[in-house]
């Protein structure tokens, strides 16, 4: 686990590239305390920050080489099936010269090219430079569970890394706010898609590469979902996840260094820790709400029953406002989801006795998970009672009117998710985002057409399949991943989702819906397969996900007042209506109404803008 920079220099205009890429890896210092490489040449530049995981001798540090040291790799991650390219490598006349997994890729490129993307089990951000081509080779893993951010400069050149930060070093980087993103972020609580909050900067897609050659970027995909059911009895799917899911975990414990495992009271969690039995479990949790946010009871009793030690931690406000500029400046980009801010604590509590955890990240998108891939009762029962081609047509003639009530049952009923589904965070409605914006910041993509995009792509798809895959190419990398990549390694923590595993995600694509999601649960036939390990209080548990009482906090007056501050400064209106977000905090404050989640995006943004913008010049 690393992070690595770099960047072109075709021009040649750059004299002091060892300076600059030194200052590049500095900034991100965080993702690889224990080493540091660089390799540097007339048209690039490449730098690499190490966290020492497989192979811990010096002369596994990047960048690494090829034989004639003619291609070099910087690479963030771990390749678990590397081992077994590794013997293929040599037998076709390869030689290396460590033991870890990071010097399979070169020797991989060299054997396969682009096609190598396909014989890789892990997950991995990767740049490899050949010297002959004098090209850059750019990828990203199938979910996108490592970053890869990139930039084109006005002459012409590629600059490259794990977090966009490291850019703020670089000469001809400009440093501006992509105001077009503010629009779908008030929706979707991230940056969705390819933009991000950096004018200019894209985030590389999952299962995606790029080929950067005089001065021309072209992109590839080299993987896609394929969600098609296989007749299989539902006991024989129950038995195939859980030899499935077992296999996977064994592959992601593989480390020279410690492993534990995060742990908190839903059957994800408890499930990858009864397959890997660490010696150690880590949870957090917070005291508001009458327990409603604090599940680390439900841990520490599962860790007893395993023999396994639980580490805890209860979170006060003063310690989460105090650390959210912090918290914000290692996402890189604002991202509202409260749950960035305990996983923040709990990569935190688990670095004091760990350098590996596993995760429970991916099973509700696989498997089906999320409440919103069921239907309610009342749905169920009209879908049984009215024909589908009614259903759709009632949804076509209310789509467009005002909001009343029966609108969003009757669009739920259509059976068309592109009808009412935004995906699992829909904070601001589209319409209210846009009249919150000021008005040069309204012009960005909807979240309606972002939405639409995915759809478009998977049309010939069944409704849960186009749920999960709306999931899957937006959530998953813009929410999920991102803040447990950005926390984890804020901390120098690395952090392994054995559920999203390129065999895992094979072998769920085959289950059919009704073993998924029926009148019994969601992901019914994963928490069976769970079942075989844990007892059933664990694998029946609904989830909670990692619920924060921010609803608490901002009609308290000490944190309503630091709120307060961020809403009326100066830059706030360069952004927002003031009034409107104002009105939003007042009413919350008052009891008028449950205003925390938007309240908290607007939050979030403006204390991200601060610590960048106007923090640091």
């Amino acid at each position: 686990m690393c992070g690595f920079v770099g960047f072109s220099d075709l021009k040649h205009t750059l004299s002091d590239k060892n300076d600059i890429l030194s200052k590049m890896m500095d900034r991100i210092v965080h993702r690889g305390p224990d080493m540091s490489g660089e390799f540097v040449c007339d048209d690039a530049a490449l730098g690499f920050r190490r966290l020492s995981i497989i192979d811990l001798s010096e002369g596994a540090c990047q960048p690494l080489y090829n034989e004639d040291k003619t291609v070099a790799v910087v690479f963030n991650g771990e390749i678990y099936n590397f081992q077994s390219i590794r013997k293929e490598l040599i037998e076709k006349g390869h030689t290396f010269v460590t033991e870890g997994d990071s010097e399979v890729l070169v020797h991989a490129y060299e054997e396969y090219g682009v096609e190598m993307l396909k014989k890789l089990r892990g997950m991995f951000a990767f740049v490899i430079y050949d010297t002959k081509k004098k090209q850059f080779f750019g990828t990203r893993d199938i979910f996108g569970i490592k970053p890869h951010y990139y930039y084109i400069t006005d002459d012409g050149e590629l600059l490259f890394g794990s977090e966009i930060k490291a850019f703020l070093e670089f000469p001809k980087f400009k440093k501006e706010v992509n105001k077009d993103a503010l629009r779908p972020y008030l929706t979707f609580q991230y940056s969705s898609g390819t933009d991000t909050f950096w004018k200019g900067v894209k985030k590389l897609e999952p299962a995606t590469y790029y080929i950067f050659k005089d001065g021309k970027m072209s992109f590839g995909r080299y993987w896609d979902e394929e969600f098609e059911a296989e007749n299989k009895s539902f006991d024989e799917y129950v038995e195939i996840i859980d030899k499935t899911v077992n296999e996977s975990v064994k592959a992601h414990r593989f480390s020279d260094v410690k492993v534990g495992s995060f742990l908190s009271g839903g059957v994800d969690s408890s499930y990858i820790t009864a397959c890997l039995m660490p010696d150690e479990t880590f949870s957090v949790g917070f005291i508001e709400g009458e327990g409603k946010f604090n599940e680390t009871t439900y841990a520490k009793e599962l860790s007893d029953k395993l023999g396994i030690t639980n580490f805890t931690k209860i979170i006060t406000p003063d310690e989460c406002f105090d650390a959210f500029p912090s918290i914000q400046y290692h996402m890189d980009e604002p991202q509202s989801n409260p749950s960035s801010v305990p996983l923040y604590f709990l990569a935190q509590l688990a670095r004091e006795h760990v350098t590996v955890v596993l995760s429970g990240e991916g099973a509700d998108e696989l498997f089906a998970g999320y409440d919103w891939y069921a239907d309610t009762k009342e749905v169920k029962k009209f879908k049984k009672m009215v024909p589908g081609f009614v259903r759709r047509l009632l949804a076509t003639c209310v789509k467009p009117l005002p909001n009343f009530k029966g609108k969003s049952f009757l669009l739920r009923s259509s059976g068309r998710p592109e009808d009412y589904f935004f995906g699992q965070a829909l904070v601001f409605s589209a319409k209210e985002a846009t009249s919150f914006l000021a008005p040069d910041c309204r012009n960005g993509k909807s979240a309606k057409d972002i939405v639409m995009d995915v759809y478009k792509s998977v049309a010939d798809k069944d409704e849960l399949t186009k749920k999960q895959q709306l999931d899957m190419k937006l959530w998953l990398p813009g929410d999920i991943l991102l803040k447990a990549d950005k926390m984890s390694m804020a901390h120098s923590l690395e952090l392994r989702v054995p559920f999203l595993d390129k065999v895992v995600m094979e072998m769920a694509e085959k289950i059919p819906h009704e073993y998924k999601v029926n009148e019994k649960d969601t992901k019914y036939v994963f928490r069976k397969a769970a079942n075989k390990t844990l007892p059933d209080e664990w694998a029946d548990r609904k989830k909670q996900g990692f619920p924060v009482p921010i609803r608490f906090w901002l009609r308290e007056e000490k944190y309503y007042n630091i709120v307060k501050e961020y809403f009326t400064a100066d830059y706030a209106k360069e952004f927002f209506e003031v009034d409107k977000i104002n009105a939003l905090l007042e009413d919350h404050y008052a009891g008028k109404a449950n205003n925390g989640r938007k309240i908290w995006t607007v939050f979030t943004f403006l204390v991200w803008y601060k610590r960048f913008f106007v923090d640091e010049k």
